[in-house]
């Protein structure tokens, strides 16, 4: 995506519904966590810190952090085969450490204008970060309602998961604006092939 004459290489997307399922959206189409810059970009972007939060002290490490999450969390909400139970026994576990981590400390200060804004009382750590995104995929596989609503892309070839809170229940498609319209793009084409034809 180009911005004037700026490249943005890591176009991040933020629609899943959770913070964990909006993590996983970060392997598609493309690895988007392979380097710090574009991870303090989603840091920053999901709203796991206050805006303005500074990010600079983040490491090499992080992305490895984040990245080792993700692959944590992707089989344990996908998983519906209890077939052979250690690999997602292994994986709970692992998310159950990361958990255990002190989150940041959020506090409240006047912001220019006068107005509460939310900060944080110390620099966030990785650590602290991969708490609290652990903690929402742990809220969300011990919610039988909203496990319920966890549903899988239908476009194609299009892995994302979101939380399905659409009325009825219906929506289909990771994003209308993205996976939808590659949908009704393809409808439209195949009738007018037809009509051709």
């Amino acid at each position: 995506m180009a911005l004037g004459t700026v490249t943005v290489p890591y176009e991040l997307r933020f629609d899943a519904g959770r913070i964990c399922l909006d993590l996983l959206a970060t392997t598609h189409p493309a690895e988007r966590l392979d380097a710090v810059e574009p991870l303090r970009a989603w840091i920053s972007g999901s709203g796991l810190v206050p805006p303005g939060t500074p990010l600079g002290h983040a490491d090499a490490s992080w992305p490895v952090g984040f990245r080792e999450l993700r692959g944590l969390v992707g089989p344990l909400v996908r998983s519906r085969d209890t077939a052979d139970p250690a690999p997602y026994d292994r994986a709970l576990g692992r998310l159950n450490e990361l958990a255990r981590a002190a989150t940041p400390v959020p506090c409240a200060v006047r912001g220019e204008d006068g107005t509460l804004v939310r900060q944080f009382a110390r620099v966030p750590e990785c650590a602290g970060l991969l708490a609290v995104v652990a903690r929402d995929a742990l809220e969300l596989l011990t919610d039988p309602v909203a496990r319920a609503a966890v549903r899988e892309c239908e476009g194609d070839n299009c892995p994302l998961v979101y939380l399905d809170t659409s009325r009825g229940r219906r929506r289909r498609w990771c994003s209308s604006e993205v996976c939808g319209n590659r949908e009704r793009v393809a409808r439209h084409r195949r009738r007018a092939a037809l009509a051709r034809a």
